[in-house]
């Protein structure tokens, strides 16, 4: 019983390694999407002129 309360403890500081360690990633930019913005402008275009379309189509 004594290695199930051991076991427990351990995974709770690995968990709490790993819930640290995840803060930290995103608070120094890990995460930061810096490819996107510069694509989406490419594709916004097709995408106003495919729904202007199909509205065309409809009405």
């Amino acid at each position: 019983m004594s290695v199930i309360y051991l076991l427990i403890a351990i995974s709770i500081f690995v968990a709490i390694g790993f819930f640290i360690a995840f803060i930290f990633a995103v608070k120094s930019g890990q995460y930061d999407d810096d490819y996107t913005p510069s694509v989406r402008m490419l594709f916004d275009d097709e995408l106003i002129k495919s729904s202007q379309n199909k509205s065309e189509i409809k009405g």
